[in-house]
C-alpha cells in the first residue's frame, strides 16, 4: 500500500521535539497575529464608522478586518524565506541526522546543529529559496508528464479526469519539494545547486513510488487538516464575537488559519519524515540515470535553469579553490 512506516516516523518526529515545539511557536504565532491584526483593524474601522450610520460603521469594520489581514499577509509574504531557512530546512537537517544514526555534535543543542549546518550548506536564505522554487518548478514538469500520459487514453471523461487528478498531485508533490532539499542538506555538498539537481533526476528515476507514497500522505494529511477545521470552527466563531461589529467572515477565516497551522506546524513534519524514508531507500546504491536527466532537460525550463546555477556554482567553487591553492 504504502513504503513509509508511520510509527517510525512518529518517533522520528518525537526525537525532534524541540523542533516541533519551534514549529508550533512559529505557525500558531502566525495564526495568532493574524486574528489580533485583523481584530485590530476592525477595531479601527469600527471607531472610524462611529461618525456615520450603522450601515457606514459595519462597512468601516469589514473593510479595517480586511486591511489588518491583508497587512500582515504582506508581512508573511515577505518572511517566508527566513520560515524556510531556519524552521523547515532546520528541522530537515536534524530529521537526516536522525535518520542516518548520528548523534548531534558535542555542545550543541537540535536548534543550533540545524542553524549551523543550514547556514554551510545555504549561506543566505535567498539561496535555499531560490533552489526550492527552482525544485517546485520541476516536479510540477514531472506530474505534468504524468497527466499528459493520461490525456492520451481512449476513456471517456479522461480530460475531467487528468484535471481532477493534476490538481490532486501538485498537492501531493508538495512534500516532495523538501525531500529534494533534504537530500542536498545529506550529501554535504558544497554545491547545493548540484545536488538539487542529482536528486531531482533520482526522483525522476522513482516517481511512481514516490508519487504513490505521496498521494497516500496527501490523502492522510489533508483529512486530517479538513477535521482540524471542522472541530475549529464553533471557538472560531466564538472568537469573532469579540471582534467589533461582529466581522462575519471571520469564523471561517479564522477556522481555516488554526487548520493550516496545525498542518504546517505536526502534519507536514510527519508527511516529510514518512517521504524521507521513502526517498532515501528508493535511491540507494543509484547513480543518476543521464536518459532521465536529458529527459528533465527537455521537458523544463526551471530543470535547465537549475543545471545552468549548478555549473555555475561549480566554476566559482573551483576557481575559489585554485586561487587559495595558489596563495598557500
Amino acid at each position: 500500500m504504502w513504503n513509509f512506516s508511520v510509527r517510525g516516523s512518529l518517533s522520528l518526529m518525537m526525537r525532534t521535539l524541540p523542533f516541533i515545539l519551534l514549529r508550533m511557536a512559529v505557525y500558531f504565532g502566525i495564526t495568532l497575529g493574524y486574528v489580533l491584526v485583523t481584530g485590530i483593524g476592525a477595531g479601527v474601522g469600527y471607531g472610524i464608522g462611529g461618525f456615520g450610520d450603522e450601515s457606514f460603521q459595519a462597512g468601516t469594520t469589514f473593510w479595517g478586518g480586511f486591511a489588518g489581514f491583508g497587512l500582515f499577509g504582506v508581512v508573511m509574504y515577505w518572511m517566508r524565506e527566513y520560515i524556510l531557512y531556519i524552521v523547515k530546512a532546520g528541522h530537515i537537517a536534524v530529521l537526516i541526522e536522525l535518520i542516518d544514526g548520528n548523534p548531534m555534535p558535542e555542545g550543541r543543542n537540535q536548534i543550533s546543529h540545524a542553524t549551523a549546518v543550514v547556514k554551510e550548506r545555504f549561506p543566505q536564505a535567498s539561496v535555499l529559496f531560490g533552489v526550492d522554487q527552482l525544485i517546485k518548478g520541476v516536479l510540477k514538469t514531472i506530474t505534468g508528464l504524468m497527466r499528459g500520459i493520461l490525456t492520451v487514453l481512449p476513456l471517456p471523461g479522461v480530460q475531467q479526469l487528468a484535471g481532477i487528478f493534476s490538481a490532486f498531485l501538485r498537492v501531493a508533490v508538495g512534500f516532495i519539494d523538501e525531500v529534494i532539499l533534504a537530500y542536498a542538506i545529506r550529501t554535504q555538498s558544497s554545491n547545493a545547486w548540484m545536488s538539487a539537481k542529482t536528486a531531482l533526476v533520482l526522483y525522476g528515476q522513482n516517481y511512481k513510488t514516490m508519487l504513490k507514497n505521496a498521494a497516500w500522505l496527501a490523502v492522510i494529511v489533508y483529512g486530517l487538516s479538513i477535521l482540524v477545521f471542522l472541530v475549529m470552527l464553533a471557538p472560531a466563531a466564538a472568537l469573532v464575537y469579540l471582534i467589533p461589529g461582529a466581522w462575519s467572515a471571520g469564523g471561517l477565516v479564522f477556522a481555516l488559519l488554526f487548520a493550516w497551522s496545525v498542518k504546517a506546524a505536526l502534519l507536514e513534519p510527519f508527511a516529510i519524515t514518512c517521504m524521507m524514508q521513502v526517498y532515501f531507500k528508493a535511491i540507494e546504491n543509484q547513480q543518476p540515470d543521464p536518459e532521465w536527466e536529458a529527459k528533465l532537460e527537455q521537458m523544463s525550463g526551471k530543470f535547465r535553469q537549475l543545471k545552468e546555477r549548478a555549473f555555475g556554482a561549480s566554476d566559482a567553487t573551483a576557481t575559489t579553490d585554485f586561487n587559495q591553492s595558489n596563495q598557500s
